[in-house]
């Protein structure tokens, strides 16, 4: 397996995003099929694995580190803190977002309990609580470092300038942020300041969440849990015209010698050598088909031509609704 640096960690350089294990795309698969497609992972030498306290509301962690506990001193283990499930007075639990620090400590300890281990390797802000001052909200991970229950941090769908203000908080490792052929914003501003920084930056959703792996073609079809169901890309109007650039999308995986998913992944990839993708998947095959990506060799003028033919020109809709784009904090094109 080709590998990378993820702050201190050497990882592969394709790592496994475990929340549609338990989350987010209608009913998750079986805790047996997750366990497959864990073991799998490992089978197949990947090293960095990333969950959240949010994914089925602890269910995801739960099932990592139960089923990574034996292997735990040869993976990087990721998750993610300050936003989560919080139960109401009507019995349904619902995602909250919340950095105050009193909270990040809380929701660090019970991840550490779920995920059956003493450290977490690299520990994510999951979102901004645009109530509570960043450097708050990073100076109470920080104290989590120096008892050791954290090694490193990390930031979820942040701006430059927010970066530059955790940084200067406490050293950060890694910026997660929705990035693909189709997803361009941290193109922007943010790509620069990880480089600039050092900092290692984690795209999730690199298959435009099944489109650049030519497995969405009926979005009327989604479960109705499925959160793509609120996302305007996925709309009808607007998926139908995304849709007529799969045939010349999959005309250049054909030349480039590989399946759209493999082309996704390589075009990541090439973008610099501090870019980690974290793709998803519930099928075993698919795993190993993505971890394929990782020897697909694209020239400058194939990598060109991708990028003309799929961005933030080319494709219809806002990748979020307008009140999940109020809870980020990113540069939107």
């Amino acid at each position: 397996m080709h590998t990378r640096s993820l702050g201190p960690f050497t990882v592969t350089a394709l790592g496994l995003g475990c929340m549609n294990l338990s989350h987010a795309y209608g009913a998750p698969p079986s805790a047996e099929q997750g366990e497959k497609v864990l073991r799998a992972a490992l089978d197949a030498g990947v090293t960095l694995f990333d969950t959240a306290a949010l994914y089925g509301f602890g269910a995801n962690e739960t099932l990592v580190g139960r089923v990574l506990k034996a292997d735990r001193g040869r993976i990087t283990l990721c998750s993610k803190g300050g936003m989560g499930g919080v139960k109401g007075d009507d019995g349904v639990t619902r995602r909250v977002i919340d950095g105050r620090p009193e909270s990040i400590l809380r929701h660090c300890e019970d991840s550490l309990r779920r995920l059956q281990t003493d450290v977490i390797d690299l520990y994510y802000l999951h979102r901004w609580d645009k109530k509570v001052p960043v450097e708050e909200s990073i100076g109470a991970m920080s104290r989590l470092v120096e008892q050791g229950k954290v090694r490193t941090l990390g930031l979820s769908e942040v701006s430059a300038a927010t970066i530059r203000k955790a940084h200067a908080e406490h050293p950060i490792t890694a910026v997660q942020t929705e990035y693909s052929l189709w997803t361009r914003n941290p193109e922007i501003a943010v790509l620069g300041a990880c480089r600039e920084l050092g900092i290692a930056f984690v795209p999730f959703s690199p298959l435009a969440r099944g489109f650049l792996c030519d497995a969405v073609h009926d979005v009327t079809a989604f479960d109705a849990k499925d959160i793509r169901r609120a996302m305007p890309r996925f709309e009808p109007a607007h998926y139908a015209a995304n849709l007529k650039l799969l045939p010349g999308y999959k005309a250049l995986a054909r030349e480039a010698g590989c399946t759209p998913a493999q082309l996704a992944l390589a075009w990541l990839l090439h973008q610099g050598e501090n870019i980690i993708p974290i793709p998803g998947t519930t099928s075993v095959d698919h795993l190993r088909e993505d971890l394929g990506a990782a020897n697909v060799k694209l020239s400058a003028d194939l990598l060109q031509r991708l990028d003309a033919h799929i961005n933030q020109q080319t494709v219809h809709g806002h990748r979020y609704s307008a009140q999940s784009r109020m809870e980020v904090d990113t540069e939107e094109f």
